[in-house]
């Protein structure tokens, strides 16, 4: 054979082996909630709504009940989950917010996310749904990684609510109780696109953020005091939707799906028997319901109590891919696959930690919790809500159920306990409600976890203030994005 026709030959073979090992690569489907609660879902002991399709997808994976995200709050949460960093490590420490001014924040472009991880090994990548990683145009969702991106920039209850495709508002003013079923969807729409072809769908739910809002197959006007289990049920069956599409295109015995929640609940939803909620460092605004599935991987019917974070989603994920993980920056995240599989029974961590305020706070390890700084009590409940109104109303199109909105009378988590003092330790195992500080009875425990707690602690630069705001608070217009003004990034990049 002549050498050219040798170099071709060997060229097309290395194109075809390259393209089936591309397809034999495994597809990763993370579903993120937002508000969701410990004890919002009937497998880990809801009452007042049923959740069968999570349900199932519990009994044919594992569900881990300790569970934790980095921060009680929305935008840093989520960029630990795509970097398996620390907030403190990657800068985005509180929550961008346009109506507020907050433009200067996000995750920076030198991070690396699952999906930028990803696409070198031939992944097609798509965001649907709540990014809330940054909203000017070098935090956009397609500067991080991805192919495509469909849903709103940040919380569904900042100004302008507007739906964006790619780097274009396609919708404004937008109809909050379709959003569920518009993500849904667009989620199936991708998978089916891309069944031959590896992929990452990161699917971020605007939901049970507030406001809430179901669709008129989910909404129970005979029954206004159960909006939020509305929500609930509507997110469930979205998941419902998704599993059936993999099995349907005979992609569910390749595809990894891992569901979980950006922090805990807030009024209306149920953390018990976690104590407090969103924006609180007590258990119910950092542990959260988790559950991976992956049939002939994962052996059905798990529950596991080891301690585990969001931090381990990306390394997860990327090893389970092939890829590498990057060796120039410190990964806090381990990988679950051991765990998640059944081959160990221990959490890879030694401790996890989580911030609150700009500040590192508490440290979990193992059966006990340390609260090294004072713990944030998060949101207020009130025995009466009187003239309470929610000052952060939906934008444009009213919503279904507007005057059926949870209020702080529907308080989420246990709301009694010790006072917040700083090195407060309690014993998850026994007292997962945190009201028995047990600091004095066992003295060793506490020094043992502080010096844990200080070791990472002198990594964190100190405390992060709250975001500058902007004298220019509607630079970013219902209708476009548009970007009237420069605005310089924060010190940290």
């Amino acid at each position: 054979m002549p050498p050219k026709a040798l170099r071709s030959a060997l060229l097309c073979g290395f194109l075809l082996t390259s393209h089936l090992a591309a397809q034999q690569r495994p597809n990763f489907v993370l579903i993120f909630a937002d508000d969701l609660g410990y004890s919002d879902l009937s497998s880990y002991g809801a009452t007042r709504h049923k959740t069968p399709h999570l349900d199932r997808m519990a009994s044919e994976g594992v569900r881990l009940t300790d569970f934790y995200v980095p921060t009680p709050f929305c935008g840093p949460s989520r960029g630990t989950l795509m970097t398996g960093r620390y907030p403190f490590r990657t800068g985005l420490a509180w929550n961008p917010a346009p109506d507020a001014g907050v433009n200067t924040i996000g995750l920076p472009p030198s991070e690396v996310t699952i999906a930028e991880a990803l696409r070198p090994l031939g992944y097609a990548t798509a965001a649907i749904g709540k990014w809330h990683m940054g909203h000017v145009e070098r935090y956009l969702p397609r500067k991080q990684g991805f192919d495509e991106y469909y849903g709103i920039l940040y919380s569904n209850d900042m100004r302008p609510v507007q739906l964006v495709e790619n780097e274009t508002v396609v919708r404004y003013p937008v109809l909050q109780s379709e959003l569920t079923r518009d993500y849904t969807r667009r989620a199936l729409d991708f998978i089916d696109r891309h069944v031959d072809r590896p992929f990452f769908l990161y699917l971020p739910h605007a939901m049970p953020h507030k406001p809430l809002a179901a669709s008129e197959d989910f909404y129970t006007p005979d029954t206004p005091d159960d909006l939020y289990s509305d929500v609930v049920r509507e997110l469930d069956w979205s998941v419902g939707q998704i599993l059936t599409k993999l099995q349907e295109s005979g992609l569910d015995e390749n595809t990894f799906v891992f569901f979980t929640s950006d922090n805990g609940a807030t009024f209306g939803g149920n953390n018990k028997p976690m104590r407090a909620m969103k924006a609180s460092s007590f258990d119910g605004g950092v542990r959260v319901p988790a559950i991976a599935r992956w049939p002939g991987r994962i052996p059905p019917g798990q529950v596991s109590d080891a301690v585990a974070a969001s931090i381990d989603v990306f390394p997860t994920i990327v090893q389970a891919a092939g890829a590498a993980l990057p060796d120039d920056r410190v990964i806090d995240g381990r990988d679950l696959l051991p765990l998640l599989e059944g081959r160990v029974a221990e959490s890879p961590h030694e401790a996890v930690f989580a911030m609150a305020g700009g500040r590192l706070r508490m440290i979990r390890s193992g059966r006990w919790k340390l609260h090294v700084r004072p713990p944030t009590p998060g949101f207020r409940c009130l025995a009466d809500a009187g003239g309470w109104k929610d000052n952060r109303g939906p934008d444009g199109i009213t919503i279904i159920a507007q005057f059926e909105q949870a209020n702080p009378t529907q308080c989420p988590g246990v709301n009694t306990g010790p006072a917040p003092k700083a090195m407060m330790l309690f014993d998850m195992s026994a007292d997962p409600s945190e009201q028995r500080d047990v600091a004095s009875e066992h003295p060793e425990v506490a020094e043992r976890l502080k010096a844990i707690f200080d070791r990472i602690d002198a990594e964190a630069p100190g405390e992060f203030p709250v975001p500058p705001r902007s004298d220019r608070i509607l630079w970013l217009q219902g209708g476009q994005l548009r970007y009237d003004e420069e605005i310089s990034p924060l010190p940290f990049e």
